[in-house]
């Protein structure tokens, strides 16, 4: 637990001091937001704010990172822990880079083109196709290699499963480790792309990670006290998953580092995530999912996310087959805009929304346990 609040506090405080500079370097590039034409009329008094701020969250992650593994050298239950990084933190903070890459190509060219079209959506999502298959792979075909004191190996778990999960692995949902990959790909995809719709707010999108990033934090962490590998802990109930304390530390300095970001990007934002905070959030949020074992989970932890994805598609099957809209703009926060909502007021109802999502997926976690134990 040390390692994780270690973790939590580097991120958030990396992430609330270099926002800053973060705002003045941008600004002094002249990197600012271009608004779309077709959007809400109030957005327009936006235009020019610094954005590509995921950068900054995203770098306060992978430090936090390192400050917690070096506080895990002080635990007394250090070989449990495994203090030496881990192929789960390579695919976790990789899927949060890379996805984050591609999304800062996409800002980049905004930018440069001083157009609200950046990288086109086949190159965005062959990114995101390259990014979910290079870490589906690495996540699929490499097991741990975890001994005890004694030499014994412990936990052959990959970070992946070949076996469709919900609150643990369904083994008469088994894959193929080719479908499994696939399957790993549509999750990245489905949560970058999730997280990138919701961001149009400000603080929309932040604050909704935060609850999500703290939520598998939290069952990680259960998971590390309930672990199958732990030689303390060998009840029928335990978890097979690899390296959870490496998965609630990544997620606590990521929504670690989301809070102190947040101070900046709230109403009135000083500063964007853009496409390289959404996609990158996106990225992590999907190995979470994975890495955990509960992809059905994702859908009701990141249940603002599917709402919001989902007005979209709506949105665009309606007008393609009727010439109708169902909302006044899609996403579907922009239709409560022009509905006459404030942007304060959208954006609280909205994280209420994520905290009941949130909520709701914790209790059937911990429920799944107690049903166990009984």
């Amino acid at each position: 637990m040390r390692a994780v609040i270690v973790a939590v506090g580097v991120a958030f405080l990396v992430s609330l001091f270099c926002t800053p500079i973060a705002i003045r370097v941008f600004t002094r590039l002249k990197a600012g937001q271009p608004i779309r034409a077709e959007g809400p009329v109030m957005h327009q008094g936006k235009k020019g704010t610094p954005t590509m701020g995921g950068v900054v969250f995203i770098l306060a992650t992978v430090i936090a990172y390192v400050a917690g593994h070096l506080a895990l050298t002080t635990l007394p239950d250090a070989q449990i822990a495994q203090v030496e990084p881990t192929i789960t933190a390579l695919v976790l903070l990789g899927l949060m880079v890379f996805s984050g890459a591609v999304g800062f190509i996409d800002d980049f060219l905004k930018v440069r083109k001083r157009h609200s079209g950046g990288l086109n959506k086949r190159g965005k999502l062959l990114g995101q196709i390259l990014v979910g298959a290079v870490f589906g792979v690495i996540a699929l075909y490499f097991p741990s290699t975890m001994t005890d004191a004694q030499g014994t190996l412990t936990n052959t778990e990959t970070v992946g499963s070949t076996t469709l999960s919900f609150i643990r692995d369904i083994p008469a949902l088994e894959l193929t480790k080719v479908g499994a990959v696939v399957l790993f790909i549509f999750v990245v995809m489905a949560a970058t792309n999730g997280v990138n719709l919701t961001d149009g707010l400000d603080g929309l999108a932040t604050g909704a990670s935060v609850m999500v990033l703290a939520a598998y934090a939290l069952i990680a962490f259960w998971q590390y006290r309930h672990w199958c590998a732990d030689p303390n802990y060998t009840q029928d109930y335990c978890y097979s998953v690899r390296d959870p304390l490496e998965i609630a530390l990544i997620a606590g300095a990521a929504a670690g580092a989301c809070v102190g970001f947040l101070w900046w990007n709230t109403s009135p934002a000083r500063i964007f995530m853009g496409d390289t905070g959404a996609l990158g959030l996106g990225g992590l949020i999907a190995g979470m999912a994975m890495s955990t074992r509960t992809i059905l989970l994702l859908p009701i932890i990141g249940g603002l996310f599917v709402i919001i994805t989902m007005s979209v598609v709506i949105q665009i099957i309606s007008f393609r087959t009727t010439g109708k809209r169902v909302f006044r703009m899609s996403p579907l926060q922009h239709h409560f805009e022009l509905a006459g909502w404030s942007e304060v007021n959208i954006v609280v109802r909205f994280w209420i929304i994520a905290g009941i999502g949130v909520a709701i997926a914790l209790g059937l976690f911990y429920s799944e346990f107690l049903a166990s134990v009984g």
